[in-house]
């Protein structure tokens, strides 16, 4: 990693995990594959940003530690990048079990819990859902008809106009984002 820790995937350490190297990289990693309109790829760094958003959106007064796992929940593509669904389900590994292990030493390293409870894990899933259907109807060149097929009807959520941002705008915001929950979580 930049930070100089060097991480084993296959046994991640909590004390290996540094917020700066999970910024950069969610910042550099596209969503989508980079198959999106706009100058700028959309990230996973804003992407995590939108999901915390709508959490908010869903939950006013989320409690900061669930704002940060939030903020968290794609955390592992910063070293593993960002794939597809289908293809995940196509590796000949339990990719889902590789990242719930990084994932889980992410957790830990910020003082949250390595699973989370099962009423967060929902909330986090369902405001991730809305964030894929605001991403693929702006950005992605789906219809509504064909977003609603695939992620639902975004219920309860108030549209959120996206922007692609600079890979530094969108790592400065998330770092940002992420210090002000952990010092308030913290506190």
């Amino acid at each position: 990693m930049l930070s100089g820790r060097r991480l084993n995937l296959l046994d991640p350490s909590p004390l290996d995990i540094e917020i700066e190297d999970i910024a950069h990289g969610l910042a550099r990693v596209a969503r989508w594959n980079g198959q999106t309109v706009g100058r700028h790829s959309f990230s996973v760094a804003q992407h995590s940003l939108l999901v915390r958003d709508v959490c908010l959106q869903f939950r006013p007064g989320l409690p900061a530690k669930w704002q940060m796992a939030a903020l968290l929940h794609d955390a592992p593509e910063y070293v593993v990048g960002d794939l597809i669904s289908p293809f995940k389900a196509a590796v000949g590994i339990d990719y889902k079990a590789f990242e719930l292990k990084l994932l889980a030493a992410i957790h830990i390293r910020f003082g949250l819990p390595p699973e989370l409870p099962q009423a967060i894990s929902k909330l986090i899933k369902r405001a991730d859902t809305v964030a894929a259907y605001f991403e693929a109807t702006q950005l992605a060149g789906f219809e509504e008809k064909e977003a609603k097929e695939i992620f639902g009807n975004p219920r309860g959520a108030q549209p959120i106009i996206l922007t692609p941002r600079p890979t530094q705008e969108a790592q400065k915001t998330f770092l940002e984002a992420f210090r002000d929950a952990e010092a308030r979580f913290k506190h």
